[in-house]
């Protein structure tokens, strides 16, 4: 959902699909007559985030019901920004707990030292494979996410052609000319389709496989915005703008988010659009205690409620992900629309942060030229 993969979905669908935002420095949950950050007694506590941070009125209003304390929600940009931004202010952070550090920055966070320790309430139903840092429970998973390519239904019934369904798939002579993808120096989903490349044919194949991504014609975009909502032939946005590629780099959210608002809306098999799932890179969102915190006491309680079962079952249909919560339900549209990926590829937050500069280099040297 920049990259941290963060997530030009989220930000796009908050605003296309008209889901509630919270204002940036101050949100839904926010009250004029809280005290201000910091004081003795504070019953405000400051969420910093990404630009796509997003909750329910009355899933805010109910933490404050259940602790006293207040909301206010600090938005910094798209995650790299924001991580950036927390780096940089760590000395005095901007708030009290920070959320929206994924797999693909959370070694930059941590090594850092952006965080201090905190085992969650709720811990114990995530699953073991969320928690990239359980030895020292600096960060909380908090939400999951697919980035994988999607494709226009319509376009393959059209063509008698299958669609895609793996890597190996979209360099077949069959789709060329179909597949747009973001760049991965600027596009959050872009670095992660990177990644899901360089995770399926390691360090030594990965640049192989672009050169035949570039020879069957793979168009790049600067971001996610541009690409599904302009260039790809089975979203809505794209099919007014013309757009003409029936393959896009996208989420797994995205055929939920399509028939969203839907009347009435299709049968799964009718849907508008699917999802390659042998394509997917896997994203995990953190939460975690800002050193330095003025509040930590509301800092460790407003972590303990983004575990909750309220705000995760919340969270699908605000920011289009999957809760970290194992208890937690998807809503109906999820689990009639969504994809279902068994295997999501990942690459280890050290390497990622040893390698991510000059991978990105690399692919830019090889592609954009």
């Amino acid at each position: 959902m920049n990259t941290t993969l963060r997530r030009a979905l989220g930000a796009a669908l908050v605003g296309v699909l008209g889901l509630p935002a919270l204002a940036a420095c101050g949100g839904s949950g926010s009250s004029k007559n809280s005290e201000s950050s910091g004081g003795k007694g504070d019953k405000t506590v400051t969420l910093v985030s990404h630009d796509s941070f997003a909750a329910s009125d009355s899933v805010l209003k109910e933490f404050t019901q259940q602790t006293g304390y207040t909301v206010k929600v600090l938005k910094s940009g798209d995650a790299g920004q924001a991580v950036n931004q927390a780096i940089l202010s760590k000395s005095h952070p901007q708030g009290d707990v920070f959320f929206g550090v994924d797999n693909t920055l959370l070694s930059r966070a941590l090594d850092n030292g952006l965080f201090t320790s905190y085992q969650a309430k709720g811990l114990d139903r995530v699953p073991g494979d969320l928690q990239l840092d359980a030895a020292q429970h600096r960060v909380t998973p908090i939400d999951t996410g697919d980035i994988c390519v999607n494709y226009d239904r319509a376009y393959f019934a059209d063509h008698k052609l299958a669609p895609p369904q793996t890597l190996d798939d979209l360099v077949k002579p069959e789709y060329k000319n179909l597949l747009v993808t973001e760049n991965s120096a600027t596009s959050s989903p872009g670095l992660a389709f990177q990644l899901a490349t360089i995770a399926k044919f390691g360090d030594d194949g990965w640049q192989d496989y672009w050169k035949k991504l570039k020879d069957n014609n793979v168009e790049v975009v600067d971001g996610w915005e541009q690409a599904y909502n302009s260039r790809f032939s089975g979203s809505a946005a794209g099919k007014k703008a013309k757009g003409d590629k029936p393959l896009v780099v996208s989420y797994a959210s995205s055929p939920p988010a399509e028939v969203l608002d839907m009347k009435p809306q299709p049968d799964p098999k009718d849907a508008p659009t699917g999802v390659a799932t042998g394509t997917c890179f896997r994203q995990t969102e953190f939460a975690g205690l800002l050193k330095g915190a003025k509040n930590p006491d509301g800092g460790k309680a407003l972590i303990d409620f983004l575990l909750s079962k309220t705000f995760q079952e919340d969270m699908p249909l605000q920011m289009f992900v999957k809760p970290a919560n194992q208890d937690a339900k998807l809503p109906e549209v999820f689990t009639k629309y969504g994809a279902q990926i068994d295997s999501s590829a990942t690459v280890d937050p050290q390497k990622i942060a040893k390698n991510r500069d000059q991978w990105v280099k690399a692919w830019s040297s090889l592609v954009l030229k």
